[in-house]
């Protein structure tokens, strides 16, 4: 049986209170009233009145505006929301977006690092009226050549899965600080109240680095992101507890105004907590979203043709998804797309795996276009650090590559960016980023930049400092803005 909670607060009921401020006293509260009130008394003939005529804690109870709420960017921007995909396990640039004709011609040579170089088993060729070329394995996202722009000098500080996996996500080598997606959504909210401003799709497993990846840290747990099992068959696995089987939606919203009197009763009795305030904010949420997510996340809902142009594949799945949730108002959507660590066999690993994202990744830029969607929102596609030309030496016969972090590329496209465009060069053998290079800060100020917010202004102070998701680095890539 639901809990009965009283309906008009603040009023006796068979003598017994009602007023929800009486049952919050602290010690010294109690102490004051019982213990010293002759004192009392005696003091309030020599008190302004104003300091003394106060009214009942619970009268005109209101509860705050949600913190997801739209809030206006620093500047104007054309990219209202952003469906990053990370491709988790650092794919190989030299095999993908950039070419390095060089490395083909010296195949199987010793280089000057004692390595043996290793040519791209794979074509590239160029695309569209840009002629940007890229790689076989991308022959369908090739279509969109001219939406693309590839920074190709992208570079980071430490070849390490877990650790260059959450920088890229965070900013952060070392302390636990919010995720990209989370400064976004403190800084603009969200255009959906019904479901969370950030949404982590990911396949399964938690990511390398854990679920600090999607986390707000320090910012207000309002901020994270709700991390999303699309494996699952239904909106009901993929979203546990979604839907409320022992209480009425009426008697949900009931109860759920009951706890937030109970809140503001505790916020100015005793004080108010950022703790209570995120698990409040968590419930209203999920109140919300019983309705809201069910239909977002139906695919069933897609027509056939549709469903047929992203593929019956998990990724199709991920990034049809993603569709729905930015033209419903989520303000950031990442899609994990893992698998990408080759050390072994990257002929037939890379390709099957670029072949899971090619044509969901071109179905996405196609359907965004249809829907008039691209322009106001940012697509990055990238990995956390890139490969060596170079044979990996574990695999002779049937070679990968280790890892780089001297080099990788990353492709952005829609809200802001300016299609067609290669930014920076790695040397002639993809070994390192030489002209133009772009930071992980960089990136990060230029996605802000792109969603209207300057990276210098979007800060948050924790322990007596103002932090920021680009530390105290960081330079918007102007050439790659339209």
């Amino acid at each position: 049986m639901p809990h009965e909670f009283p309906q008009n607060p603040g009023r006796a009921c068979h003598g017994i209170s009602t007023d929800l401020a009486d049952y919050f006293l602290t010690r010294r509260q109690l102490l004051s009233r019982v213990g010293m009130g002759v004192g009392a008394l005696g003091l309030a003939s020599l008190v302004p009145g104003q300091l003394i005529g106060a009214t009942s804690a619970t009268a005109d109870l209101k509860i705050g505006p949600s913190p997801l709420l739209p809030k206006p960017p620093h500047f104007p921007s054309k990219a209202k929301a952003i469906i990053h995909i990370f491709a988790q396990g650092a794919p190989s640039h030299v095999d993908t977006w950039d070419p390095k004709p060089a490395l083909t011609r010296l195949n199987n040579k010793t280089l000057a690092d004692g390595g043996i170089a290793m040519g791209s088993p794979f074509q590239f060729k160029p695309y569209g009226a840009s002629g940007l070329e890229i790689s076989e394995v991308f022959a369908k996202t090739a279509a969109h050549a001219d939406d693309l722009a590839v920074i190709r000098s992208m570079w980071t500080d430490i070849p390490a899965h877990d650790v260059a996996t959450v920088f890229m996500n965070t900013g952060s080598l070392r302390l636990t600080k919010p995720s990209l997606g989370s400064w976004l959504v403190y800084g603009l909210g969200t255009e959906n109240q019904n479901l969370p401003g950030f949404i982590a799709l990911r396949s399964g497993k938690l990511p390398t680095g854990g679920a600090g990846n999607y986390g707000s840290a320090f910012l207000p747990g309002t901020f994270q992101g709700a991390s999303i099992n699309t494996t699952a068959a239904t909106v009901q696995q993929m979203i546990q507890n979604i839907r409320n089987s022992y209480v009425a939606p009426k008697e949900q919203r009931r109860q759920l105004d009951f706890v937030h009197q109970l809140n503001e009763v505790h916020a100015q009795n005793l004080q108010r907590e950022a703790a209570l305030e995120t698990r409040l904010e968590s419930y209203e949420i999920a109140f919300r979203m019983q309705a809201e997510a069910t239909d977002a996340f139906d695919l069933s809902k897609e027509n056939e043709a549709t469903r047929a142009t992203y593929g019956n594949t998990q990724q199709g799945k991920q990034l049809l998804i993603a569709r729905r949730l930015v033209e419903r108002g989520v303000r950031v959507v990442q899609v994990w797309h893992d698998g990408w660590d080759h050390h072994q066999d990257l002929r037939e690993k890379l390709s099957a795996k670029a072949g899971e994202i090619d044509g969901p990744l071109a179905a996405l830029f196609a359907d965004l276009k249809q829907r008039g969607l691209l322009d106001s929102t940012l697509v990055v596609w990238g990995g956390e650090f890139g490969r060596k030309p170079t044979k990996d030496r574990n695999g002779y016969e049937n070679p990968g590559r280790d890892h780089n972090a001297k080099a990788f590329s990353v492709v952005m496209a829609g809200g802001g960016i300016k299609g067609g465009t290669v930014h920076g060069a790695t040397d002639e053998f993809g070994a390192a980023a030489v002209t133009d290079k772009v930071h992980v800060h960089d990136l990060h100020a230029t996605m802000l930049h792109c969603l209207g917010l300057d990276h210098t202004k979007l800060t948050y102070r924790f322990n007596g400092r103002d932090f920021r998701l680009t530390d105290v680095a960081g330079e918007v890539v102007k050439p790659v803005l339209a």
